[in-house]
């Protein structure tokens, strides 16, 4: 696993660069992505550069970490509606997202797919991925899950309050996520340095979800110095590594 500490502005960048080199030797590529915070500014960040350069995302596969259960999966707050938005207009290509009525087809679209090329995720505040809360095995596949008060906590404000959000989701789990042959985690801002720390120096259990990101060969870690300060990870000058 390779961690890389610099500014948010520097990280997003060098995060979005290099899944613009991955469209642009395989146009159609196929990435998963959680629609966390941080994976969302990281794809803004993206889209506008993949505009600036003329690099076309239309023929990307873009596949949903996970999605809500019921009436949620539909609304404002969906994953594939807010995906959709940080693409912007760079891409008119669909979103697959996982189907709570459905899971197993998740993993047969993504076995069809040939697997997945990229995975970028974030992190939530106790370390899940995607919506794999803790005590989520190694071995799982795409399944419903219940989230956790945590969780739910997190997610309120968007949508107004905790006693709206809701409480089941659907998610890839770990067996298809750790497959992709490439991994990027994006972490920025004090309220995942702990999740952070779990993931590079927690045991690979499921008591931090997160930790079984440390199994996968060919992971990067891109996070800001708050996200990194419980870490020891140090910074380095991504203009110098990566250019503007």
């Amino acid at each position: 696993m390779k961690t890389i500490v610099s500014t948010r502005e520097e990280s997003l960048c060098a995060a979005a660069e290099r899944l613009l080199s991955l469209i642009e030797k395989k146009p159609q590529a196929v990435i998963a992505l959680g629609a966390g915070e941080d994976e969302l500014a990281l794809l803004r960040r993206a889209a506008a550069l993949a505009q600036e350069r003329g690099v076309s995302l239309s023929e990307v596969r873009f596949l949903a970490v996970c999605e809500f259960e019921g009436e949620a999966a539909e609304g404002r707050n969906s994953a594939r509606r807010r995906l959709a938005e940080a693409l912007s207009d760079a891409a008119e290509t669909e979103i697959h997202v996982p189907d709570a009525a459905d899971p197993a087809a998740c993993d047969a679209a993504i076995a069809r797919l040939g697997g997945i090329d990229l995975a970028v995720l974030g992190l939530g505040e106790n370390a899940r991925v995607g919506f794999n809360e803790p005590a989520t095995p190694f071995d799982s596949h795409t399944h419903v899950q219940k989230l956790t008060d945590r969780t739910r906590r997190e997610l309120a404000p968007l949508f107004g309050g905790e006693d709206k959000t809701p409480q089941r989701g659907v998610t890839m789990g770990f067996r298809e996520l750790c497959a992709a042959r490439e991994i990027l985690v994006i972490a920025l801002g004090e309220e995942k340095s702990k999740a952070l720390y779990h993931m590079l120096y927690g045991r690979d259990d499921s008591v931090y979800p997160a930790a079984f990101l440390q199994l996968p060969p060919n992971v990067t870690v891109y996070a800001d110095e708050a996200a990194a300060a419980q870490t020891g990870e140090k910074g380095f000058d991504l203009v110098a590594m990566y250019g503007r």
